[in-house]
């Protein structure tokens, strides 16, 4: 079973100032802004959704198909996605731009300045769902407009259940485009203050979208995720992480897990249980895709966390 993850591939720079802006940025005087940091800490990781959600799913053990476009520099990311056995087959890059990036600074307080450069994103459109055979399910996430109304499309008139996953990118959408979006998905996933924003936007509340959609999944950091499917609400208490370094990329990491076990046939409490521990175990490492294990490892945990074997709870 391939799951197509259509989305963003990015370099996440990554830089620390060892003090806090406030102490840098005179209030008065920010219509003349004209600041440098001094960053004597920075790494560079692979991240965008689709490449993280892809680096999870495959320690699992699924079939990940990331598709998106990228740049020039692309190289060091291909090694290691080769490395890991991901298939690259839909990834098309796309010469003389660059490959999309974040630039992050992070001061003492965890406040943040971020710079996003989306290069060669902006041509997701020149991929087609369509295209890609043996597909059994997919996920929207953010990218390119024109892209992620194309290959939500391209989901539903092929029959293939996909997730819609706005996360960044719900402001390129305006309410009715949102709307029909989630007339054409299967599940939607957003965090809480995404799900907010989405019934803001579209004038419908969470009893709405869910009735309209096999699950409509919020999840809530470390309250764990709500899930409203088949007419229940099922209430999913975090994992336990046995150390928190690193928050960045957990949506992503849960999202991997919601893949898997829809992908499985797994009940809605068990889908969310995957979710919430590959979320925490994402936690406990820096950046986006350095945690290791495989799926005998995670079954391990799972079972240790809630009492019951990960194959014993499913639909199917």
């Amino acid at each position: 079973m391939s799951a197509l993850i259509c989305g963003s591939l990015a370099y996440d720079t990554i830089m620390v100032f060892p003090d806090q802006f406030k102490n840098h940025i005179l209030p008065d005087k920010v219509h003349i802004l004209n600041v440098s940091f001094l960053v004597p800490r920075m790494r560079r990781e692979f991240g965008g959704c689709a490449g993280n959600i892809a680096y999870n799913l495959k320690l699992l053990g699924g079939d990940p198909i990331p598709m998106g476009t990228v740049g020039q520099d692309f190289g060091p990311y291909r090694e290691w996605f080769e490395e890991h056995g991901i298939d690259l087959s839909q990834v098309r890059e796309i010469p003389d731009l660059f490959t999309p990036q974040a630039f992050i600074t992070t001061d003492l307080d965890n406040n943040q300045i971020t710079a996003f450069h989306p290069g060669a994103m902006m041509r997701s459109h020149e991929n087609h769902v369509k295209d890609v055979p043996n597909v059994t399910i997919g996920l929207v996430g953010p990218d390119g407009r024109d892209g992620m109304l194309q290959n939500a499309q391209e989901f539903h008139e092929g029959g293939i259940p996909f997730i819609f996953d706005p996360g960044q990118a719900m402001p390129l959408f305006n309410g009715e485009e949102l709307r029909n979006f989630i007339e054409l998905a299967d599940y939607v996933v957003v965090n809480d203050y995404e799900s907010n924003l989405l019934q803001e936007r579209t004038g419908w509340d969470e009893t709405v979208i869910a009735g309209k959609v096999r699950a409509y999944i919020c999840t809530r950091g470390p309250k764990g995720v709500v899930i409203h499917a088949e007419g229940q609400t099922h209430d999913i208490p975090p994992a336990h992480e046995r150390r928190v370094t690193d928050p960045t990329g957990c949506g992503d990491a849960f999202r991997a897990g919601l893949l898997f076990g829809i992908e499985k046939g797994c009940d809605w409490l068990t889908i969310g249980r995957i979710g919430n521990l590959m979320g925490a175990l994402k936690v406990e490492h820096p950046g986006t895709q350095n945690q290791r294990f495989d799926y005998a490892e995670f079954s391990l945990q799972f079972r240790q966390q809630f009492g019951y074997a990960l194959e014993s709870k499913t639909t199917a």
